[in-house]
């Protein structure tokens, strides 16, 4: 069963920054499918099982930017 999460970005400030964030974290394994908003920095997160923060985290930082503590 899919599981969705939703984290926040910090810093994004243009489509680049959309897509260098989408394809760091479309690249962990198990992902399904990876929506940005731009506006509110929200990535919502659609994989095959629960992704573990550092990861998703190590994604975010390789592309750039912050994931902002929940």
């Amino acid at each position: 069963m899919p599981v969705t999460s939703t984290y926040t970005v910090s810093g994004m400030t243009c489509s680049h920054c959309v897509q260098a964030v989408t394809s760091e974290i479309s690249g962990l394994p198990g992902v399904d499918a990876v929506q940005v908003d731009l506006a509110t920095g929200a990535v919502t997160v659609t994989s095959e099982a629960l992704l573990a923060e550092d990861a998703v985290r190590a994604a975010v930082d390789e592309a750039g930017y912050e994931l902002a503590d929940a």
